[in-house]
């Protein structure tokens, strides 16, 4: 039978499909790491050409390359830091281009991967589970054994996607809901608000942190209601979804929550608390921050400034007027940041926990280190170390050359590195004047932050083998 003309394309078309299929398949198999790398790469290549585009400015002219590239970086990496004046430079088409960056970045390279795997093949084999547990999980994404006492199991991963999709939604629709009453009230009219309400929503939501308003959150200082919907909307975000997905299923039973839930909850409330007493103790007779703040005022931007330099990235007070001591305390605050497989960044609430409570354990002589009734295994703490040293060692080398770039003093430079790693967003104003190759070095460390640490994490779990001897055993000096 001889095939039709309409046919021969359709033919064409499927086996261009599958094709692409195999490759996708093949790629997610044989390294989820690199094509959640690839994936996200993708993603700024092209939201760095659609914000070249004319009409993605206000005066429709064409935006420079720098400032593009690193406009989508901050975008896709959900980190806040801008080159342009970002209630100025974008038209309505570049907000909305940064909106769904934001929203697609927030997602999470890897759980992002398992769901293109999952359009390609339209099915959820297990390595797309795996590659999506990635995002649970670093140590799920090696093809050993694989511990199911976990955060979320294997068999669960189709409801942790359900969950990160709705739970998107959701929040995000009820935070813009919420904001705006206020955004009509600071002068805005109700169409514009419209459209603010759910740019705001996404940006804490995701812990990205643009504001698109002039003067950034100027109008809504003491509108204490919009602050703090703000600031839930932050930590929603930022305790990460498996947290989400836990307590959707038991809210109302601490003590079945498993040990992950647990230490993300109390060290990230613990570092809010201390953060708060931080910021408080230091600028309280600050003139350019709290100084000239009442003490119910001064208090609760206290608690806001905390809770955004844990990935938020808003701010009322200006970051560049804060004193040394609070550069160094909010540095400290972003480089840990919010949970794993959340919107926020750095090493993530858990490895610092689990590092603290390693020490602890040596202190006290145990052999183990023990949290809760429960054990974590040596090959955790070994993934927490990586993440650590991995994540200095970036900090430390972005920091060295940006600052021999621009001869700006260390404690600025240091701080607007570390909120770019930790995918934060505050600034000091360094980052707005920064020559195009310090904005490139920048770009660099913003995309090695958001993945960086997970794919190493990754790499460092690939890199166990089983071994059937051991070694004599010597004890070199330390400390």
């Amino acid at each position: 039978m001889t095939p039709t003309a309409s046919s021969v394309p359709r033919a064409a078309w499927n086996r261009i499909g599958d094709a692409l299929g195999d490759f996708f398949r093949d790629l997610t198999t044989s390294s989820p790491a690199r094509f959640a790398i690839l994936v996200f790469i993708s993603l700024i290549l092209i939201f760095t050409a659609l914000l070249s585009l004319p009409i993605a400015s206000a005066d429709r002219t064409v935006t420079p390359i720098a400032d593009a590239l690193f406009t989508a970086v901050s975008a896709v990496c959900v980190t806040g830091l801008a080159t342009v004046d970002m209630s100025t430079h974008w038209s309505f088409f570049g907000e909305a281009l940064i909106f769904l960056a934001a929203n697609i970045g927030g997602l999470g390279a890897l759980t992002l991967a398992s769901v293109l795997g999952l359009v390609v093949s339209r099915r959820l084999g297990l390595r797309a589970k795996l590659i999506a547990a990635g995002d649970t999980n670093p140590l799920r994404s090696h093809g050993g054994p694989v511990n199911e006492s976990q955060t979320v199991r294997l068999g669960e991963i189709g409801q942790l996607l359900r969950i990160v999709a709705l739970s998107t939604v959701v929040i995000e629709a009820a935070v813009a809901i919420l904001l705006y009453p206020s955004i009509v009230i600071a002068g805005h009219s109700w169409l514009e608000s419209l459209w603010l309400a759910p740019l705001y929503a996404v940006m804490s939501f995701t812990n990205t942190g643009f504001s698109f308003n002039p003067g950034g959150l100027d109008a809504f200082q003491y509108d204490y209601y919009f602050l703090t919907v703000l600031m839930a909307s932050v930590f929603l975000g930022s305790i990460g979804f498996p947290v989400i997905y836990a307590l959707s299923k038991q809210l109302l039973t601490p003590r079945r929550w498993n040990l992950h839930v647990k230490l993300t909850l109390i060290t990230t409330v613990i570092l809010f608390f201390l953060g708060a007493g931080a910021f408080l103790a230091l600028e309280y007779l600050n003139p350019g921050t709290f100084g000239t703040r009442d003490a119910w005022d001064t208090t609760f931007q206290a608690f806001f400034l905390s809770a955004m330099t844990r990935s938020g990235g808003f701010s009322v007070v200006d970051i560049g007027e804060l004193n040394g001591s609070s550069l160094l305390v909010g540095s400290m605050l972003m480089f840990v940041g919010g949970g794993s497989a959340s919107t926020a960044g750095g090493i993530k609430v858990t490895t610092l926990a689990v590092l603290a409570l390693a020490v602890w354990s040596e202190a006290r002589g145990r052999a183990s280190v023990e949290a809760f009734g429960r054990r974590i295994p040596s090959d955790v703490q070994r993934v927490s170390v990586a993440v650590l040293a991995w994540g200095a060692t970036i900090v430390a080398l972005a920091t060295i050359v940006i600052a021999q770039i621009t001869l700006a003093p260390v404690d600025k430079v240091l701080f607007d590195v570390i909120s770019g790693f930790a995918t934060v967003g505050l600034s000091t104003g360094l980052t707005e004047d920064l020559p195009d190759p310090a904005v490139y070095v920048m770009a660099v460390t913003i995309f090695m932050g958001r993945v960086g640490t997970v794919t190493l994490a990754a790499a460092v779990a690939a890199s166990s083998r089983s071994q059937l001897y051991s070694l004599p055993v010597e004890r070199p000096i330390v400390g």
